[in-house]
């Protein structure tokens, strides 16, 4: 089969574009590169200015979910709310090494669960670093723990991971059926992933000896209100998806209106707040969005789908156990925002059984353990580790990814292909 000029061409664009999202080369941010491969399809001709604009409007709702969740996330950090958990973790540690682990993958769980994946990489990591060194203890195994955890707690809600928006878009299911499908394969994922990589540390932690208390700070009226806002957020969220209405809108207005509350009562003014926000995110994602649609017209989406759908035709547990492998693969080759947007495509192109489904966005979501350039969320981690000097190469990631990952991805794919 000839493969036309203008998908070879194609290629040759998104190929470099999603390369450079996730190795960053020159330190050039990622929303750059993928900003920069979109604009090449369209002026190229490659991608009608219409239809590109058209992929950007369809990451409307992901857009608005992350604006909302970034806000509350960065307005939390502002008002001391993570380095007053992590101190309380600290506390109630009382010497343990082990237990101070625990403590911090229990509290990495409820923000991850509650305010995204990224929320845990940008804002929670900074405050474990800060407690656990004050606390005397070395902070690398506490912040495997925040790393990992962002990844393996990321499906519990449909809010808990920007993934699952694209993955699933306009099809979300109830937040009833949500949990139906997806409560046992997200215990399986966060236990299999403690004990793993409790194992991986169990050394390094025998080594510990950390201080049974440390200053915990005041936590501000602002604070407070902030914790307030989080879990008013909480309820919105999860009654929004029980209507099963779209998250980016009431997460949108919700961080706003928190934000706006809490201001205004201490009297700040927003733009540190608005400042602090990582809107590179954005470009990045809407980007993304672009290239996607343009790998589409190469006609591969149309391949994968028809693969796919043989394969299910041949056994729908096979397909799945397929689909959740294969995806899981992928991440860690081209990063999970564009897996997640082609397994969305994928699966808006036909009519998959749910099994299938399930299995690809647990492939999307758990998979990026595996490596540093899985997931977004692990890629802020490692921003957020640099900016306290501390360097996690590669392949040290890797080691323990392959330990930690396959248990996890395995027994999570198992609990829902039943």
């Amino acid at each position: 089969m000839t493969v036309p000029h203008e998908s070879l061409l194609a290629w040759s664009i998104i190929v470099p574009a999603t390369a450079g999202v996730i190795v960053r080369p020159f330190r050039v941010p990622e929303a750059i590169w993928a900003a920069v491969g979109a604009a090449a399809l369209v002026l190229l001709g490659l991608l009608p200015l219409a239809d590109a604009l058209n992929a950007m409007g369809k990451g409307l709702d992901v857009y608005l979910f992350l604006i909302g969740m970034m806000l509350t996330a960065e307005l939390a950090r502002r008002e001391g709310l993570f380095d007053y958990l992590a101190a309380l973790a600290v506390e109630y540690a009382r010497g343990s090494p082990q237990r101070l682990f625990l403590l911090v993958y229990a509290v990495g769980i409820l923000v991850t669960v509650l305010l995204s994946n990224h929320a845990t990489a940008i804002v929670l990591t900074p405050a474990i670093y800060a407690a656990t060194r004050t606390a005397g203890a070395r902070a690398l195994p506490y912040l495997f723990a925040c790393a990992f955890v962002a990844n393996a707690a990321s499906f519990v809600l449909p809010i808990s991971n920007p993934a699952n928006l694209v993955v699933f878009g306009e099809r979300m299911p109830h937040l009833f059926e949500w949990l139906r499908q997806f409560a046992l394969p997200s215990i399986a994922s966060i236990v299999a992933t403690y004990v793993v990589l409790r194992l991986t540390q169990t050394r390094a932690l025998a080594e510990e000896t950390i201080e049974p208390s440390v200053p915990r700070p005041r936590l501000s009226h602002g604070g407070k209100l902030t914790a307030l806002g989080i879990a008013a957020i909480g309820v919105v969220l999860v009654t929004a998806s029980a209507l099963d209405v779209q998250l980016g809108l009431p997460t949108f207005i919700c961080g706003l209106l928190t934000a706006a509350i809490v201001l205004v009562l201490s009297r700040q003014s927003p733009w540190p707040v608005i400042r602090g926000i990582s809107w590179g995110v954005l470009p990045l994602v809407a980007g993304l969005f672009v290239m996607v649609e343009a790998f589409a017209r190469t006609g591969a989406i149309a391949q994968l789908a028809a693969i796919l759908q043989g394969a299910v035709e041949r056994s729908v547990r096979e397909a799945a156990w397929g689909a959740g492998l294969a995806t899981a693969i992928a991440d860690n080759i081209a990063n999970n925002l564009p897996v997640g947007l082609v397994a969305g495509s994928v699966a808006a192109s036909d009519h998959l059984p749910a099994q299938v489904v399930n299995a690809t966005l647990i492939g999307v979501d758990l998979g990026p353990n595996l490596s540093v350039t899985g997931s977004l969320a692990t890629i802020l981690w490692l921003v957020a580790l640099r900016r306290e000097k501390i360097e996690v190469t590669a392949w040290r990631f890797l080691c323990i990814g392959l330990l930690v990952t396959p248990p996890a991805l395995l027994a999570a794919l198992a609990a829902a292909i039943r």
